[in-house]
């Protein structure tokens, strides 16, 4: 960041202090987001013992992507050897819950029985846009936090779904709280950097929550039901400040932000892998996966593990 702003003056630990960030990965130079994406699609069809053959529709879902055209789910396709039909889904942070709601229902009637959705995200890039001014930094801070990774999760029909229901709302007044403009469109006096109003779009998703947990009644749950509690983790303060919004327990969600940073659309399935090899997660729990992203849009996915 430092680099990128030598004309701004930017103190040490400014994104410990304000977000809670200890470190994060950075991909190598080079990399795609369709290469992250294949490398985490090979690992879960490897643990589950299904051939890239056996995959009856690929799904990419995230928000950073190779190409404006073709999708980036069809380069995750051709690395992976998978032919199939493809299509990205995208839809800010909450591209990967979308995408398992749309892999459900296609399960649900018959169109496919196994669907791959896959994510590769590369944030880090977005620390070479310099920002013109510490007034332009400060909206543009947040996303400084961005730590790159891929995610895949399965989603195969089974005679005991595991995607119990899930559940999304969107509140469209919300879209200029955080911001990221197209280089081919737009114009030129806005900034190329990301610009987010943090204070509007955690006040925007503050408000889903609540929405959230009256969702979980109305399906015949309480937060307290559930044996994990994952959640969009943009910071260490926000992350506190929806859990205790949801009501959810410290102890039934797992932090993820301090170690990784914002992720995006792999926050959810990285929550669920790390409390997998925690053994927090076990056959039969509950999982309540609440994700948030900016639009502003809410999603809700209760799981049977």
């Amino acid at each position: 960041m430092r680099a990128t702003n030598p004309h701004l003056l930017i103190v040490d630990g400014v994104l410990e202090r304000l977000y809670g960030l200890r470190e994060r990965r950075v991909a190598p130079p080079g990399t795609l987001p369709s290469d992250l994406a294949a490398a985490a699609g090979e690992s879960a069809l490897a643990q589950a013992g299904v051939s890239p053959a056996d995959v009856g529709l690929l799904i990419f879902a995230g928000v950073s992507e190779d190409l404006e055209e073709p999708a980036t789910a069809h380069v995750v396709a051709h690395k992976l050897g998978v032919r199939a039909p493809v299509f990205d889904v995208k839809n800010a942070c909450n591209g990967v819950l979308n995408a398992l709601q749309i892999a459900d229902a296609l399960i649900r009637t018959g169109t496919h029985t196994t669907v791959l959705i896959t994510t590769g995200e590369l944030p880090s890039r977005l620390m070479r846009l310099p920002a013109a001014d510490r007034s332009e930094l400060a909206y543009a801070m947040p996303a400084y936090t961005g730590g790159d990774m891929g995610a895949a999760l399965l989603v195969q029909a089974s005679a005991d779904p595991g995607l119990l229901a899930t559940r999304f709302a969107a509140d469209p007044a919300g879209w200029e709280a955080a911001t990221m403009v197209n280089p081919y469109f737009g114009s030129d006096d806005r900034p190329r950097c990301p610009r987010i109003d943090s204070e509007s779009l955690v006040r925007s998703c503050l408000g889903f929550a609540q929405d959230g947990v009256r969702e979980m009644e109305d399906l015949g749950f309480k937060i307290g039901d559930a044996d994990l509690v994952c959640v969009h983790q943009a910071s260490v303060p926000f992350t506190r400040t929806l859990c205790a919004a949801l009501g959810a327990e410290p102890d039934h969600v797992v932090p993820v932000f301090p170690r990784y940073g914002n992720v995006g659309t792999g926050c959810l399935p990285l929550q669920l892998v790390e409390a997998r090899d925690a053994g927090r997660l076990n056959r039969g729990d509950l999982v309540a996966l609440f994700g948030l992203a900016s639009g502003t849009s809410c999603g809700l996915a209760l799981c049977q593990w």
